[in-house]
């Protein structure tokens, strides 16, 4: 039997903190069920971060914008924000072979608050603004990640951002926060959590998707890839070694010794490798066509190839 409720409306800051009246009775069910449930409230979430894809664009833009400038983009983030924030800055490097330092990641409290919960980080102001105060300047972007849309930590690092003059962007889950003095807000709707509160799960897996998304377009912008294949991971073990050789067959087509031999004579840099196979070109001309196209695949092609970008 359900527990009688009064009939007395209880404010909540955010939707996430609100109950679920779909999920009042999960204690109720067999596990299979309960995991049907749970399921069904994932499912909104895809369509959640849909609605955002204009301002999540926009984001993006800046970050390329930034990026080519010479700055870097700062994600800023406490707990379950934070950590997928980390995640996300940390696999740009060996996914895209994008410099370590082009997204560098500020959570509450540290490295420790990454594998522990460290209490009362996320409500310290003054360390979220210091953190970009003695990190970032006006060239770089800055995303703050809260689901709340009202961490103390994340809020004021963004301010320090606006006073640096660099770009700021906030992630939240709370259409309901306060606004907040952003270049762009991405208020992403998951509405109230299958338990009260718990932001790793809806609102967790919204941000998941948002900053893999951000970060991805933005690499693509920036010509980290070529059509939707990786050329420019970092083959650092076996495996990724591997994979090279096979994403060379996929771009051009041609066989596995070819691919090796003129990755060999690239000396491991699967681009140059790509350009060379692509255009007939010599190695040291496909290295200099992707110096002046910046890394740009299809750009450097055009350039050997005028008309024929690949």
């Amino acid at each position: 039997m359900t527990p009688h409720r009064p009939d007395v409306a209880i404010r909540v800051e955010s939707p996430t903190e609100a109950r679920n009246p779909r999920t009042e009775d999960i204690d109720r069910l067999s596990t299979l069920d309960l995991l049907r449930l749970i399921n069904s409230e994932d499912r909104l979430v895809p369509d959640a971060v849909s609605a955002v894809l204009p301002e999540l664009a926009r984001a993006a833009d800046l970050a390329v914008g930034a990026l080519r400038a010479g700055g870097r983009v700062h994600y800023v983030g406490a707990g379950t924000s934070g950590r997928l924030a980390t995640l996300d800055a940390a696999e740009l490097v060996p996914t895209f072979d994008a410099p370590a330092d082009w997204f560098v990641a500020h959570h509450a409290g540290g490295t420790e608050a990454l594998v522990n919960a460290v209490e009362n980080v996320e409500d310290q102001g003054a360390s979220g603004a210091a953190e970009i105060r003695d990190h970032a300047t006006a060239r770089d972007l800055v995303v703050g990640v809260t689901a709340s849309g009202r961490t103390p930590f994340v809020l004021a690092a963004l301010a320090q951002a606006r006073q640096l003059g660099a770009g700021t962007v906030l992630v939240s889950n709370n259409p309901l926060a306060p606004v907040v003095d952003v270049d762009v807000l991405i208020a992403v709707d998951t509405g109230p959590e299958v338990i009260a509160g718990s932001t790793r799960m809806k609102a967790g897996s919204s941000q998941k998707l948002v900053l893999t998304s951000f970060s991805t377009a933005v690499m693509v912008r920036l010509g980290r890839t070529y059509s939707n294949l990786m050329v420019s991971m970092r083959a650092t073990n076996a495996k990724l070694r591997g994979r090279t050789v096979r994403i060379l067959r996929e771009a051009t087509g041609l066989a596995e010794q070819e691919c090796t031999t003129a990755l060999t004579d690239a000396g491991g840099d699967l681009k140059v490798a790509l350009v060379h196979l692509l255009s007939g070109a010599p190695t040291a001309k496909a290295a200099e066509a992707l110096a002046v196209a910046q890394g740009h695949v299809r750009q450097a092609l055009s350039l050997l190839s005028p008309g024929a970008t690949g």
